[in-house]
């Protein structure tokens, strides 16, 4: 399943620009189309594409994960009211005091599978900043599937070192306390690091800062590109687009949605169990087909037995049921008895049935289990009685072209 890493840019900050008042030329107009550094993956191992686009000419891809940058999230480990649908104002009053900006004005995510009355983290990001590159990207019908934060509080540390914009080398560092960002000049970066620390963490570098990252932590890294690095966020768990900025899917959109979270690692044991269900599946009505083919071979043996076993002079076993029917018509022939086919039968029905009002047939027609008569100055009354009449001995009437026909009526047919 292939993937789309779409990289959000930085916000914008007047500090950065400088401590003069930025040019007009300088700020971004609210008009201006955006455009965005991707990467492409067909299997979250791998990139096969890159490169920087406005929306409209972004490659398709099955599913679309927005990466935050490490700058705009802010991380705070909170112990999380039991609030339910209200856990979002809930959250915004708990972190009222530690948060320097309006709580209206940014937004919450929980941590993955965390509930209330939990200890989890909580990222933080402008609300405004975030809906605006969401509604833009949705406009030009690119549908984000997931925002993921590039790092997170996790229990393998993880330190990966990165050029700053004219500040050097600059290292960001992961582990179970939270994420960081640190300077390496000077020496209180060091001080955090032991010797063992450095051993069992997870050490990374882009290409411009792996000789100076080497130097400083006195071992190799590996080297990756931002793109590589972001390959990460796919089987990562961490989801920004909660509470208010939850997808809104429905229809066909909603059962994709549904379709790609399926598809992705932290449900690779339900489609496993799926598979295995459906060949178990497969394996039990295979099995019964076998049984029931079985049973219909041992009857269909049965009956040929009884037919040989009966009818010895019967040699060559075609449709057992009417062979063995044809031989008790014979049977009953030659004793002289009257079967259901025969003449003596069909005219015993029909007297049974004529109606009192009807004089005697003046014609009739026989053929084996079938009596014709002439329907001549028959009402249609007296023929709906004479078929009821008929009907009640297990006998059917067609009436069709002047004629009425009489036969023995079907098994299915029966009272």
């Amino acid at each position: 399943m292939s993937t789309l890493l779409l990289f959000l840019p930085p916000r914008t900050r007047l500090r950065a620009l400088g401590k003069a008042a930025p040019a007009a030329a300088e700020l971004p107009r609210a008009d201006a189309v955006r455009e965005y550094d991707y990467a492409l993956t067909p299997d979250g191992r791998q990139i096969t594409a890159e490169g920087r686009a406005a929306p409209g000419g972004l490659p398709a891809a099955d599913s679309v994960i927005a990466i935050v940058a490490e700058s705009d999230v802010s991380w705070r480990r909170v112990d999380l009211p039991r609030a339910g649908r209200q856990m979002r104002a809930a959250l915004a009053g708990k972190l009222e005091e530690a948060l320097l900006d309006d709580p209206d004005t940014l937004h919450f995510a929980l941590e993955p599978d965390a509930l209330g009355g939990d200890t989890a983290w909580v990222a933080i990001t402008s609300r405004p900043w975030l809906a605006e590159h969401l509604a833009q990207l949705e406009a030009a019908q690119i549908f984000i599937d997931r925002v993921a934060p590039l790092s997170w509080p996790d229990e393998l540390a993880r330190g990966h070192f990165f050029e700053a914009n004219g500040a050097g080398t600059a290292l960001r560092w992961s582990h179970t306390e939270g994420v960081a960002t640190l300077a390496l000049e000077g020496g209180l970066a060091r001080q955090f690091f032991p010797p063992g620390l450095v051993h069992a963490a997870q050490w990374t570098a882009t290409p411009g800062a792996a000789t100076a990252a080497e130097r400083w932590l006195g071992t190799a890294v590996t080297v990756q590109t931002p793109a590589q690095r972001a390959l990460a966020v796919v089987d990562s768990a961490w989801n920004l687009r909660q509470f208010d900025l939850a997808p809104r899917a429905r229809g066909t959109r909603a059962l994709r949605l549904f379709s790609r979270g399926l598809m992705r690692k932290p449900w690779q044991p339900v489609r496993q169990g799926l598979v295995g269900l459906a060949l178990v599946q497969l394996l039990g009505i295979n099995l019964w087909a076998w049984h029931q083919q079985r049973e219909v071979a041992a009857r269909r043996e049965a009956i040929t037995t009884t037919l040989t076993g009966a009818f010895p002079q019967v040699r060559a076993i075609l449709d057992a049921p009417v062979q063995m029917q044809k031989q008790l018509d014979l049977l009953r022939a030659s004793a002289g008895s009257v079967g259901e086919q025969d003449l003596e039968a069909l005219l015993a029905a029909a007297a049974l049935a004529w109606p009192a009002d009807r004089p005697p047939t003046e014609a009739l027609a026989f053929e084996p289990g079938r009596l014709t008569v002439s329907a001549q100055g028959w009402a249609q009354p007296q023929i709906d009685n004479f078929r009821n009449q008929l009907r009640s001995e297990g006998w059917q009437l067609d009436a069709s072209e002047g004629k009425l026909t009489i036969s023995r009526a079907s098994a299915q047919g029966r009272p």
